[in-house]
């Protein structure tokens, strides 16, 4: 199960933006199911930041939010309010 979280953040934020990212992805690291996650800027859009995470299915994800919750309510302002749970389709890994 793949989790996308979009954030819209000031240039002036970012380097506060990264240090809170790293905190929350060592947080949901620690819970079970995590398999792996990322922070990640778009190039095109460099105000636009993404918290990837991959999870082995979608009540782990929902559970470590929940635990998540306290150090990721700073950065909900931030949020770009859409759904962020999304179930694999199809994998296909590189050769």
């Amino acid at each position: 199960m793949l989790a996308v979280i979009r954030y819209s953040v000031p240039e002036s934020q970012s380097q506060d933006f990264v240090k809170q990212g790293h905190a929350i992805l060592d947080l949901l690291a620690t819970q079970p199911g995590y398999q792996r996650g990322r922070l990640a800027r778009s190039v095109d859009e460099p105000n636009l930041w993404a918290l990837v995470s991959e999870w082995e299915g979608a009540g782990f994800y929902r559970r470590a939010l929940s635990a998540a919750r306290m150090v990721m309510y700073p950065l909900m302002i931030l949020m770009v309010n859409e759904p962020s749970a999304y179930e694999d389709v199809h994998v296909r890994d590189g050769a």
